[in-house]
């Protein structure tokens, strides 16, 4: 049996990921579950699935629950992805407390699943470079990087043209632009497609995902950013696109449900039957749907595009400045439009390195946390 270590097992795509493993449960073993703060969660999929290992935010209150009979050691997350009995890591985390686990499962020479977008933002030379020196396999669980990669199966990536990323747009896709300093929070959580995190959900709504996912796509695949293109396609069917130098385009379809790229990645070479996955029925869809976005609409998808083509330390201050912003967007403390003025404003005053070591990419984050939270308490 292949052993799994589920990194944000409470969260939606390690609940999906758990999902998945209950359909193939003569396939893996879970080895060990890392969350944050939702203990009660956790303590029942421990119960479920009977790891060796566990750990969370909250370890105090796990530790008072010693009458739980879970037969687990509390181990961090870094030990527990080096574990001998782990094969596979999901890293379905969110910012950047996965980078530090990721690096270590890469140095481990892991197959790290990656559903992360912060990890290889912030430090995807770092990340990259460590899975090729160790023999770590990076394979994507986005579903657009998924998408790629899946394309690019069988297929030499000297012969890529072009990456071609797809977007719903969003909940505000069709909103006037006056309207967008009036939005709440709850109204940018109702994607019309997916279902994700708060995080991820609010910079679906930005558009910074795919500023985002264009980082990654370069780290993960070798592209420059000149052949990395965004598109928004409402239906969200077409996960994404590789043309190739004589022209052809190839593209992987399907319904928006994470657990097919989720269980791609961890049968992979194999495809295996899905269960409870809704079959795509193209005449009934009837037509697909893209457009370009709007920059005046999406300031936050030109942010991370100029932060990925300077490099160095620009994309992991992006990502701190984005992952404050949005956190005072949530609580209420700030307006929608006012994320990318926190991105801009901090990107603005960065100093960058050019080729960061760990250390630097864990002081460009520290610094841009620090300097986003005073610029917010300035203004206010």
């Amino acid at each position: 049996m292949t052993g799994l270590a589920v990194l944000g097992s409470t969260g939606s795509i390690g609940r999906q990921t758990l999902e998945v493993v209950r359909n193939l449960r003569r396939r893996f073993r879970v080895v060990g579950l890392a969350a944050g703060h939702n203990v009660t969660l956790l303590e029942e999929q421990a119960r479920e699935f009977s790891p060796s290992f566990l750990w969370a935010d909250r370890e105090g209150d796990y530790l008072q629950r010693k009458a739980t009979g879970l037969r687990a050691r509390w181990a961090s997350m870094e030990e527990m992805v080096c574990h001998p009995d782990v094969h596979i890591v999901v890293v379905a985390t969110a910012g950047k407390v996965g980078l530090l686990p990721t690096l270590a499962a890469a140095r481990a020479g892991k197959v790290v699943a990656l559903a992360n977008k912060e990890v290889l933002v912030m430090a995807g030379h770092l990340i990259v470079a460590a899975a090729r020196q160790h023999s770590a396999d990076l394979r994507p669980i986005d579903s657009e990087h998924s998408a790629i990669w899946q394309c690019l199966w069988g297929e030499d990536r000297a012969s890529i043209a072009r990456i071609i990323l797809t977007g719903s747009g969003g909940p505000f896709r069709d909103l006037c632009q006056d309207d967008l300093d009036r939005v709440t929070a709850e109204e940018a959580l109702r994607h019309p497609t997916w279902q994700m995190g708060h995080k991820v959900t609010v910079d679906s709504a930005t558009l910074l995902n795919k500023g985002l996912e264009a980082i990654e796509a370069h780290w993960l695949f070798g592209v420059p950013f000149d052949k990395i293109e965004v598109v928004l396609h409402r239906e969200s069917i077409v996960h994404s696109l590789v043309e190739f130098r004589d022209g052809s385009i190839k593209a992987q379809l399907g319904m928006p449900d994470m657990r097919l790229p989720i269980q791609c990645a961890l049968t992979y070479p194999q495809r295996l039957p899905a269960a409870r996955v809704k079959r795509l029925d193209l005449a009934r869809l009837g037509t697909l749907a893209f457009c370009q976005p709007e920059p005046r609409r999406f300031p936050c998808l030109g942010l991370a595009l100029e932060s990925g083509r300077r490099g160095g330390t620009f994309p992991t201050a992006l990502a701190a400045a984005d992952e404050v912003a949005v956190e005072h967007f949530l609580a209420g403390r700030i307006g929608f439009t006012d994320i990318p003025r926190v991105i801009e404003a901090t990107l603005t005053a960065h100093q960058g390195t050019v080729e960061p070591g760990l250390d630097q990419v864990l002081e460009a984050d520290a610094w841009a946390r620090h300097w986003a939270e005073d610029w917010l308490r300035a203004r206010a």
